[in-house]
Order: structure tokens, then C-alpha cells, then sequence
């Protein structure tokens, strides 16, 4: 992990980067759940799970999934002391996170433009967010307000 995060020169388009892993676990999703006020029958019942859901057991929402990636990315150093806005992105849901599952984020520099101002610049990230069987289950293109070197 990184202690100090990449300035805009630094990023050099195509460059990757992998998180560690992290477990979804029950405690997870309720807490998001009932955080958010997520309250369908598919988050909070399980007797409608079971009766009802494809899955039969606890899914995620994706809302908790995309959130989740954001935290194991942080966790790189990636952006720490550098990152200065997340400027918004397309964020798609591929396939379910189930209770038990465990994620990963490969992040991938797609570009990057200078800004009018010479203490920042623009960075375009694809985030492919990978369960423990290698699968896609959620794919973004995000872009990040990043600081120059000497700002």
C-alpha cells in the first residue's frame, strides 16, 4: 500500500492497479440496508428470499457493491493526499454479490487532460470490480480531480 497517492503526473495511461480482497459479509449488507433504507423484501426478508429470490441467500445491493470498490481503492494509497474531487463516472451492475463473496478491484488509468487551473488535472479510471471465481460483477469509468506535483 501506498502511503502518499500518485500526483496527475504521475498517472501514465494503461497503468493498473489491484486492491486486496475483501468478504461481503451478512453484518455488511444489513448494516448498508438499514443505513440506506434499502427496505424491498429482497434486502430484508429472508422467508421472501427463499420463497421468492434466484439467489436464496442474501444479495447486495448494488449500491453497497460500488461503494465497497470505492473503499478497497482507497485502501491502495492510490489517491491519498492527491485525490481532491471524484468528479462522477458510469457505474453498471454485471452480475450479483452474494453474501460470502469476496471482491477485488483491478483499476486502470484510461486518460487524463489538464485543467485551466495548473494545480490540478483530470484522471479517467476503469474500475472492473471482480468476485472470488475472477467474474465481473461491476464495471465503472470514473473520473478524479487529481493534484499536480508542487501544488
Amino acid at each position: 500500500m501506498r502511503t502518499s497517492g500518485l500526483t496527475f503526473e504521475q498517472h501514465e495511461i494503461g497503468a493498473t492497479h489491484r486492491t486486496l480482497g475483501r468478504t461481503v459479509s451478512e453484518t455488511d449488507i444489513v448494516n448498508f440496508v438499514n443505513l440506506c433504507g434499502f427496505t424491498e423484501p429482497l434486502f430484508m426478508d429472508m422467508e421472501y428470499v427463499a420463497r421468492e429470490s434466484v439467489f436464496k441467500r442474501r444479495a447486495a445491493p448494488g449500491a453497497l457493491t460500488f461503494a465497497l470498490a470505492e473503499g478497497l481503492i482507497m485502501q491502495t494509497g492510490l489517491i491519498h493526499g492527491t485525490g481532491m474531487a471524484w468528479l462522477g463516472g458510469e457505474i453498471r451492475v454485471v452480475a450479483p454479490v452474494l453474501e460470502g463473496d469476496t471482491l477485488t478491484v483491478e483499476v486502470e488509468v484510461a486518460d487524463k487532460r489538464e485543467t485551466k487551473k495548473p494545480d490540478r488535472g483530470v484522471v479517467t479510471y476503469r474500475h472492473r470490480v471482480l468476485n472470488q471465481r475472477g467474474e465481473l460483477v461491476l464495471e465503472a469509468r470514473v473520473q478524479r480531480m487529481i493534484r499536480r506535483a508542487g501544488a
